[in-house]
């Protein structure tokens, strides 16, 4: 049996946790995370970490292992999950179970990194001090004109990722997406990509209620526990910049809840608007 890397991917609050542990048992796997969010130890209520009892349940590799003051790439972790993949391959699995919800990390495992042309540090210095001084949204518009593909498709509250791409359009003249489509890496292992759905207004409930939840366990404790981290880019999700708004008196505390959940359910959209576009991936519909 040839060596083969199951992907379970699916916008957020879809239930890929539960669903990628019964797999890994079944497949007797480790739980290799693919999320950009939950590798920073110190996120836990806001990024929905897997709870003690999941984690318990069969081993997880790439959960709060890095700290929100260290960068951590889509490229860097191409590297690392490509190095761990190998490893277990080598110790005997056959059949090794990834999940998450991070596009650019499920393609830089799937197909690798194209060659993004290189930056010009001082660009980068003025977009992230724009970034820094008036939010990641002030650098949307730019991005929408330049490359409305990238922008429908980014995570745009990753105000590291919304920077690159628009130092890449400034640079190169061409839309950051147009560098995303060149040949593919090759893998000497089968990849196989199950693709997670609900109903819309089904997963919609689903990601307010659990909005709730993380209010109720402490999420606005752990957000104010954050404040002396808010520059750094890992604090650009959101559950967590919206809280940093009502700590600095520009909206109450239930409008802070209220744009978290709407601002999830649109980043749900943009998962859904990236994935639409791969054919490889098997969708199955929980209901």
């Amino acid at each position: 049996m040839g060596r083969k890397l199951v992907i379970i991917l699916g916008p957020t609050a879809v239930g890929k946790t539960d669903y990628s542990i019964h797999a890994a048992l079944e497949a007797g796997s480790p739980v290799i995370s693919c999320d950009s969010r939950q590798i920073f130890k110190e996120m836990s209520i806001g990024t929905a970490v897997p709870s003690k009892a999941q984690l318990a349940s069969v081993r997880h590799y790439f959960i709060q292992t890095n700290s929100v003051t260290q960068l951590y790439s889509a490229g860097q972790y191409e590297t690392d999950a490509l190095s761990l993949i190998e490893s277990l391959f080598a110790h005997g699995h056959e059949t090794l179970v990834i999940t998450g919800g991070s596009c650019f990390y499920i393609d830089a495992i799937c197909n690798g990194l194209d060659d993004v042309p290189q930056g010009d540090s001082s660009l980068r210095a003025s977009l992230m001090a724009k970034l820094s001084s008036e939010g990641v949204e002030s650098l949307w518009p730019d991005l929408k004109r330049l490359d409305p593909e990238t922008f429908a498709s980014i995570e745009l509250s990753n105000g590291q990722r919304v920077v690159r791409a628009l130092e890449a359009c400034i640079v190169s003249g061409k839309p950051f997406s147009s560098f995303k489509k060149g040949r593919k890496a090759r893998r000497d292992f089968a990849i196989e990509k199950i693709g997670l759905t609900r109903p819309r207004e089904e997963l919609y409930s689903r990601i307010n209620k659990r909005v709730d939840i993380m209010m109720e366990e402490g999420l606005l404790e752990e957000a104010k526990s954050l404040l002396p981290y808010r520059e750094y880019t890992a604090m650009q999700t959101v559950g967590y910049r919206e809280l940093f708004s009502y700590f600095d008196g520009q909206c109450s505390l239930d409008e802070a809840v209220s744009l978290i959940k709407l601002n999830t359910r649109h980043y749900a959209k943009r998962q859904m608007t990236w994935w639409r576009r791969d054919p490889s991936i098997l969708w199955k519909t929980i209901l």
